[in-house]
């Protein structure tokens, strides 16, 4: 449970005030709405909806001190936003926000591939572009040969409990073909703290992204 805080009043007045500087503790729901605990009585709020089931809004309409106190600590990284939770990052352990419904080990903005991005492999200092995200730890999946990727000898300093991610070696392509020939190189699988990115986006056209990521 959270405790009631407090915000700096940044020279504000009214509602906007009262929202910084009374004690409130909030703490979302996984309906994508959230509680607020005040001194005077605990509240319900939609910020998307905007509605709150205290007095000031359910009577007279008001974006009360509740929805701006939510909004607030939305903006500032202290509740996840309407739709996502809270998450520990299986690299750094950092907080982080993903969808309510996301399974298997969570990354951070920092640490996290997408399809099309350009990385680094800091075993052998090749780069590799990312074709998939599988969703599932580096203890749990095999190789090709059947062996685990935590369990790969080159992969052995990196986190058993890291995702794992799907990656071509660019190097592998032919000097003169281009890069929609990427989806019909041999894919190896890594655990996400072995590749560094390089470059989000690296391949933009969102079609041929789609294909690797289906290679």
């Amino acid at each position: 449970m959270r405790r009631k805080t407090t915000l700096p009043s940044d020279g504000m007045t009214g509602r906007a005030r009262r929202a910084r500087v009374e004690p409130m503790a909030v703490r979302p729901l996984r309906d994508g709405r959230y509680v607020v605990e005040t001194d005077g009585g605990t509240y319900v709020v939609d910020v998307e909806a905007r509605t709150c089931t205290c007095p000031d809004n359910a009577i007279r309409h008001a974006r009360c001190k509740h929805l701006r106190r939510v909004a607030i600590e939305i903006t500032t990284g202290e509740v996840p936003p309407p739709g996502r939770r809270r998450a520990t990052c299986a690299v750094c352990g950092d907080d982080t926000f993903v969808p309510m419904d996301a399974r298997g080990p969570q990354l951070c903005h920092e640490h996290e591939h997408h399809p099309g991005d350009l990385v680094h492999d800091r075993e052998v200092g090749s780069l590799l572009v990312v074709t998939r995200a599988l969703h599932s730890r580096a203890d749990e999946t095999p190789t090709e040969t059947g062996t685990l990727v935590s369990d790969y000898e080159s992969n052995l300093e990196y986190g058993d409990h890291e995702p794992v991610f799907e990656a071509v070696y660019l190097d592998s392509l032919p000097a003169n073909a281009g890069l929609t020939k990427l989806g019909e190189l041999r894919a190896y699988r890594f655990p996400a703290s072995r590749l560094q990115r390089v470059e989000r986006g690296f391949i933009r056209s969102r079609s041929l992204a789609e294909r690797l990521a289906h290679a």
